[in-house]
This record gives C-alpha cells, sequence and structure tokens, in this order.
C-alpha cells in the first residue's frame, strides 16, 4: 500500500513534536477520508515491535547482556552485545530514537556485533525509570531531557567502552533521528569519540562545527524537509573547517528508512546501501 507523502509528513510531524495526539488523530482522519481509514492507516505508519528481531536476541555467534556504568549523576544502563568468539573489537554506541531503547535498536545493536564491533545501546532514559513501553510516552519523555546532561552522559558510555577489556580503546557512534542529531552533538562535544553515522539527524548550527575532531558519515532521505533544510548549511560549515565528512542522499526515501519496524517508511534497498557504507566507515576509523 503507498501511503500519500502528506500523510507521512504528518506523521512525522506528530512523532517530532509538532502536534498533540488530538490534533494528529483529526488531521489523519480528514487526509485519510475519515476515522474508520485513519485507523487503517495507523499501523503502518507506527513501528511494529514484533518485526524488530531480525538477529534473534539469543544468536549464538553473539554474546549480549544488560549493563551498567557510571554516569555523570548516577548509574547509566544499556544493552552490549559482541561477537561470542574472543578477541579486542572496535567498539560502537549505538544511540536510539526518541521512542528510546526498544526491540528494534536492540536488533540494531545485536546487527552491529555481526559486523564484528563491541556495540552498547545506551538506555538514555535511563535515569528516569528506563524506556517505557508506550512508545508516545517515551518520547515524551526524550523530549524533556536536558540537552547537556544527556551529552555528558553519552560521553560517559565512551569512557566505558573505551576501557572495556573486550574493546581495543577506540570508540564511534551510530544514532538515528534524535539519535542521529545526538552524533552530530556529540561530535562536538567529546573529543574522545573516533568517528560517527548520523542516520537522518538534525545538525549543528555552523559555529559548533569547528569544535568537531571526528569523522562523520551522514545519511539523509530524501524527503524529509524538517530535516534536510539543513543539510547545506551543515556540510558547507564542514567543508569551510576542513572536516572529514561523507554525506549521501537516499533517493526515493522517507525519514526512518533504515527502521524495518516501521512498513509505510522502511527503503531495504536503501537500508542496505547506508548499512554497507557505515560498516565500511566504522571499520576504517575505528581500527586498532
Amino acid at each position: 500500500m503507498t501511503i500519500p507523502q502528506a500523510i507521512i509528513d504528518l506523521y512525522d510531524r506528530y512523532t517530532h513534536g509538532g502536534m498533540d495526539r488530538r490534533t494528529f488523530l483529526d488531521r489523519l482522519s480528514a487526509l485519510a477520508g475519515g476515522a474508520p481509514a485513519a485507523a487503517a492507516l495507523l499501523p503502518l505508519l507506527r513501528a511494529d515491535p514484533t518485526r524488530a528481531a531480525i538477529v534473534p536476541p539469543d544468536d549464538p555467534r553473539l554474546a549480549t547482556a544488560r549493563v551498567t556504568w557510571s554516569g555523570p549523576d548516577g548509574d547509566l544502563a544499556g544493552y552490549l552485545a559482541r561477537p561470542a568468539q574472543g578477541g579486542r573489537f572496535a567498539a560502537v554506541i549505538v544511540i536510539h530514537e526518541n521512542r528510546g531503547l526498544n526491540p528494534h535498536i536492540e536488533d540494531v545493536t545485536r546487527r552491529m556485533a555481526l559486523e564484528g564491533f563491541l556495540a552498547l545501546a545506551p538506555d538514555l532514559l535511563s535515569r528516569d525509570g528506563g524506556t517505557p513501553a508506550d512508545e508516545d510516552r517515551a518520547r515524551a519523555m526524550i523530549g524533556r531531557l536536558d540537552r547537556e546532561r544527556t551529552l555528558a552522559r553519552l560521553a560517559s558510555a565512551i569512557r566505558f567502552l573505551a576501557g572495556h577489556p573486550d574493546g581495543n580503546g577506540r570508540v564511534g557512534a551510530i544514532g538515528f533521528c534524535w539519535g542521529g542529531g545526538m552524533v552530530n552533538a556529540l561530535a562536538a562535544a567529546a573529543p574522545d569519540l573516533a568517528a560517527g553515522v548520523a542516520y537522518y539527524g538534525r545538525q549543528l548550527p555552523a559555529e559548533q562545527v569547528p569544535a568537531i575532531r571526528a569523522p562523520l558519515l551522514l545519511h539523509y532521505a530524501e524527503h524529509d524537509a524538517g530535516i534536510n533544510a539543513g543539510i547545506e548549511a551543515y556540510t558547507a560549515a564542514l567543508r569551510a573547517h576542513g572536516k572529514t565528512f561523507e554525506a549521501h542522499t537516499y533517493p526515493g526515501t522517507q525519514h526512518a528508512f533504515n527502521n524495518d519496524t516501521s512498513a509505510a517508511r522502511y527503503h531495504a534497498g536503501a537500508a542496505a546501501l547506508a548499512w554497507q557504507r557505515t560498516v565500511v566507515f566504522l571499520r576504517r576509523h575505528l581500527a586498532g
């Protein structure tokens, strides 16, 4: 089923804090042609957690664990995955969307581990009781996070992985949507970040770009007006300040094209190509 772009844009505005639920449902009903049609569309627009296990949680090729570490304001919690067979691996922080640490992000973390990385997905709501099952509640909680405190918590994850006995001492980050924006911000805030990959993430203001040290790989969707409005200024500033970066826009894609639990927005071809580029980029910049 092809969903009109106006409906996808409306859903993106809603999920990024652009309107309340009642307004969203009223406008969705108007665009869809009535409440019954809107109700039929909602499951296609929402992420479906039952589709989240591309790599099974008990995959014998991996070792996984729930872990905690010391953050700037108390212990933080997350999900850690690595290849089951020993060695010292380059480490990657996997930063979740504005839905928090959910089964899809845990699955992405396992996928990263299968590529040969020590992968950690922090629950950036762990100091607030942890990610709830209700994604609307999770989005509201994410919206209340203090940005500087969140960056300090992510910096503590870098230190945790840099000193981990299974790591090679080098740490990168990959983030999606809200997490992609946090990768851009972390690159400027944490000089020990060795590489960053931002999927459709909000960009930094040009004046913050000089602080970036990490090489960046930036993935964008073709149809993502809110995020894409900042691409030109950001890449121009990165270029002007001599930063190492790659930027790719994937034709025919929507915001969140990598999220295979979202039937309306997942794009298998673009997701595969972006992942291939991501793995090559991280291996190149995180080699010990």
